[in-house]
This record gives C-alpha cells, sequence and structure tokens, in this order.
C-alpha cells in the first residue's frame, strides 16, 4: 500500500481540500478523522465529531478504540486498498495512525500551506472559531443516520463552463460537532411530538386532535401519528403529503434524522354539510 499524507492545524481546511487532493493523486481511499471513505460513500468507521469531548475526538480520530481500528483494518484489507490519503493535525498525529492500523508512514506529505492561501486558511479558522462548524468531505445524504441531533449542511461545489449548464463537482458536509465551544442542544420528544401534530393538521383534508409515539434508536427516530380526517378526501395522497411535510419539518427544525413517519387514521370527521 502506498500513502500520502495531508497535514493541517485543526480548522485549516483539510478536509475541504482532501477530495481534490485524492482526484489529483489518483487515490481512491481516505481517511480522515475516524472514517475510511471512498469516494462518496463511508465504508467504515466512526466520526470523531459524534464525540462529546475533544479528547474523546482526538482519541477516536487516531483509533485508540480497538473495535473501531479492526473493523477499519478490516476494510482495507477487504478492498484491496492500494493508494491511501491520510488526513493530520500533525506529523505525529499522521504516524500514530499508520501504526495502529498497520499501514505504511507516507510516501510524500502535503502541508495545507502548499495548497491553500494564507486567505483561505484564515477564512476557514474564522469559519471554525466563529461557528465551530467543520467539514466532513462526503455527501450529508450518506452520514445524515449517523449524525441525528447535529445541525448539518450540505456543500456543494459546481463547475460552469463557458455556454455550459452549472455541473455538480463534488458535495460534502458541515457539521457543528456536541464538543464544540458553541455547546449542546438538546430537544425532548415533547417538543418533536408537538412539532409534528402542529405539521399534521397543516395539510388539507386533516381534523383536530391526534396523537403522537415517538421511538427513539441511534440513527434516528420513528414517528407514528394517529389522526381524525375528514370525511370524503382522498385518504391515500392526503396522508403521504403528511409524511412527507412531517419528516422535513422535523429534520429542518430540531436535525433529528426521521427514520419513518407511520400515521393512522383513527377518526373520521363529519362536516355539517356532508
Amino acid at each position: 500500500m502506498r500513502t500520502l499524507a495531508l497535514i493541517g492545524k485543526s480548522g485549516t481546511g483539510k478536509s475541504h481540500k482532501a477530495q481534490l487532493i485524492a482526484k489529483e493523486n489518483e487515490i481512491k481511499f481516505i481517511i480522515d478523522d475516524g472514517l475510511l471513505i471512498h469516494g462518496s460513500r463511508v465504508l467504515a468507521g466512526y466520526s470523531a465529531k459524534r464525540e462529546k469531548t475533544r479528547l474523546g475526538a482526538i482519541k477516536r480520530a487516531i483509533f485508540q478504540d480497538p473495535t473501531h481500528a479492526a473493523e477499519v483494518k478490516s476494510k482495507l484489507s477487504e478492498m484491496k486498498v492500494d493508494r491511501l490519503l491520510i488526513l493530520g493535525t500533525s506529523d505525529s498525529m499522521i504516524e500514530a495512525i499508520c501504526k495502529t492500523l498497520s499501514i505504511p508512514l507516507p510516501e510524500s506529505i502535503i502541508r495545507i500551506e502548499d495548497i491553500s492561501s494564507h486567505r483561505e486558511i484564515n477564512t476557514a479558522r474564522m469559519i471554525r472559531k466563529a461557528a465551530g462548524k467543520h467539514v466532513i468531505p462526503v455527501p450529508t445524504l450518506e452520514i445524515k443516520k449517523d449524525f441525528s441531533g447535529f445541525f448539518l449542511d450540505p456543500l456543494r461545489i459546481f463547475r460552469k463552463g463557458k455556454g455550459k449548464p452549472s455541473e455538480l463537482v463534488e458535495e460534502k458536509s458541515v457539521v457543528r460537532p456536541t464538543y464544540s465551544y458553541m455547546g449542546r442542544y438538546t430537544i425532548n420528544d415533547t417538543t418533536v411530538s408537538q412539532i409534528a401534530l402542529y405539521t399534521a393538521r397543516q395539510v388539507p383534508g386533516i381534523g383536530s386532535g391526534g396523537r403522537v409515539f415517538i421511538e427513539n434508536y441511534t440513527g434516528g427516530v420513528i414517528i407514528r401519528l394517529e389522526l381524525t380526517v375528514e370525511y370524503g378526501i382522498p385518504l391515500l395522497p392526503v396522508l403521504e403529503k403528511v409524511q412527507r411535510e412531517v419528516a422535513q419539518v422535523i429534520e429542518h427544525m430540531t436535525a433529528i434524522n426521521v427514520l419513518k413517519v407511520n400515521v393512522v387514521v383513527k377518526h373520521i370527521h363529519f362536516s355539517e354539510k356532508s
């Protein structure tokens, strides 16, 4: 296996540049913050950005958990990885990752200062300091289930040729980890239930009343709605709209990943006209 390292201090934009460096060096696999990434997919690992403390994030990023390290080592072997880009904040961090995963030390090292301007690095640092935001070099849809409860935003990069429509070149994800100095927030099931029920009632054909049940899982929540509907409405399209609207609003307002919305009609409301 041949390895290449990209080194830069925390918040200088390494993850933002990772896919570009990999592409320029014909590398298909990346190690970044505890994850083994192939193209736009996470193959194995556990993101350091999910840790509750900064120390926990550091330990996760250098694979100090034996189970975590074994999973990534197994996948590296399974995929027969021949070229690998490793991201780290220092030479010692790169060495620690290579030692733990039993992979060769880098043949060459790229410093973030070699590929980013002083202005780009300062901008990245300002964003990290002001908003506590981190980049993960995979699409939001790929990691959504692993970051339920974290505010995630897609970062899409387009290329526009002369006389041609814009083309999506790559997509990354922006996340604010719990260990960010910005702090953390909590939201209880009652709040989620109120949002879900209010949203459902805004759909034409859904009556007053109703109940909500929340099932919590590691990857998100399953919501069960028991609703009253107006007599004579076309049930299927109305209930499908409820499912879509509730999922979208919950995810937008709370950052909680909605695994499923189940809708049950418990009562039929007959208006005076009917």
